[in-house]
This record gives C-alpha cells, sequence and structure tokens, in this order.
C-alpha cells in the first residue's frame, strides 16, 4: 500500500471498530434488559429485548460485509489483516451473546406466568450483573487495546462458572424439594445456562484482542469451573 491507501485504510478501520463499539453497547444493552425482564417479571421489557435483537441481526451483517471487503480491496497484511478479521469475528461473537439475551427475553415471557421463586430470581440477577460487568470490561478492554486488562478478564472466568454451579444447584434443589417449582425452575436453569454462555463470549473478546495485537493466543487453556 502507498502512504495515501495506508492512511484512508487506517481510517477504515477505525470506522469499523466505532461499529464494534456500537454493537457492544446495544448486546450490554438487551442483556441489562432481558435480565430485569426476568427479575421484574416485565413481559413488555422481554417482547422488546426479542424485536430489538433483529438490529444486531442488520448490524453484524454490515460488518461482516465491511470486513469481507476490506480484505479483498486492501489485501492486509500483518496486524491490519489480524484488526480487520479481528473485527469480524467480534462481530460474530457478539451477535451470538444477543442471541443468548434474546432467548433469556424468552424465558422471562413464561417465567412472568408462573409462581415466583424470589431468592433465584434474586441470584439471576446477581450473576447478569457479573456478566454484563465482565462484558462491559472487554469491550473496553478492546476499545482502548489493553493487554493487561484482556489478560485478567481471561483469567478470571472461572468467576461466571461458579455462579452458575452455585445456581445450578440451587435449583435443582428447589425442584426437588417442591414439585410444584419445576417449571419456573427448569427456565430459570436455562436463563442462567445463556448467563454462563455470554460470559465465555465475553473472554473471547478478550483472546480476539489479545491474538490481534499481538500475533499469539493467550497460552494454556482457558480458565474454568470444576463442573465445566
Amino acid at each position: 500500500m502507498n502512504e495515501h491507501t495506508l492512511k484512508f485504510f487506517g481510517e477504515e478501520l477505525e470506522r469499523l471498530k466505532a461499529e464494534i463499539a456500537r454493537m457492544g453497547g446495544l448486546v450490554e444493552a438487551q442483556l441489562a434488559d432481558a435480565v430485569a425482564a426476568v427479575a421484574k417479571r416485565d413481559v413488555r421489557l422481554a417482547q422488546q429485548v426479542i424485536e430489538r435483537d433483529r438490529k444486531l441481526d442488520i448490524l453484524q451483517s454490515e460488518i461482516e460485509r465491511e470486513a469481507v471487503r476490506m480484505i479483498a480491496l486492501r489485501q492486509p497484511v500483518a496486524q491490519d489483516l489480524r484488526r480487520t478479521v479481528g473485527a469480524l469475528k467480534l462481530s460474530l461473537a457478539l451477535e451470538r451473546a444477543g442471541d443468548y439475551a434474546k432467548n433469556i427475553a424468552k424465558r422471562a415471557l413464561v417465567i412472568a406466568e408462573s409462581d415466583p421463586i424470589t431468592p433465584m430470581t434474586r441470584s439471576i440477577d446477581r450473576m447478569g450483573r457479573l456478566v454484563g460487568t465482565r462484558l462491559k470490561q472487554s469491550l473496553d478492554a478492546y476499545a482502548a487495546a489493553d493487554l493487561d486488562r484482556a489478560r485478567q478478564i481471561w483469567a478470571a472466568d472461572q468467576e461466571v462458572d461458579e455462579h452458575y454451579e452455585s445456581l445450578f444447584r440451587e435449583l435443582l434443589t428447589y425442584m426437588m424439594s417442591d414439585p410444584r417449582t419445576i417449571q419456573a425452575a427448569a427456565h430459570l436453569l436455562f436463563v442462567a445456562k445463556n448467563l454462563e454462555r455470554i460470559g465465555d463470549y465475553a473472554t473471547t473478546v478478550s483472546e480476539i484482542l489479545y491474538h490481534e495485537v499481538t500475533g499469539d493466543e493467550l497460552e494454556g487453556e482457558r480458565p474454568k469451573g470444576s463442573g465445566a
């Protein structure tokens, strides 16, 4: 690339990064609202989350098309190529995280019709806040290209898994002690699993950032809880 082309490509990369940031913000909002819909038994909010998912799908498709166009037209190499491919991977990861938020909202519709299990709903809310925080931290690390923060997020992945395992055990206890709670508890269990998967995607953001900047993979196996 000549100097003019390099400058133009750099501007394209920054626009792509801005679109990733916008998509990340939308996913954060989807997650927060989906968890709130469960905690507050808010049917209207759950329906809004489900309806808004289409925006994420459209944005992901736009980012994918732009990244592919840039690769085909500019033929980037080294870190420029990793940044372009990284944006594509991130859009896919965020789209999947958004799908899990939509799934939580769908469960919220059913949970709202069941008798409340207040202690477990509070536990879901706490886990949702933890996952939301980790997602925000990973996206902030990506925006700042903060490798140290990315490593910290990656190494702390087991915290979300431990929350999930604790919830799993508690929900099973409810179902065994009172058969009337089986339906609601089963849906809450699916909500917890969806949250755990979103937590995994938050960690994936850190892995993509690390490879984008260094060209290497984070060493060792991703830390997991004992039940993972």
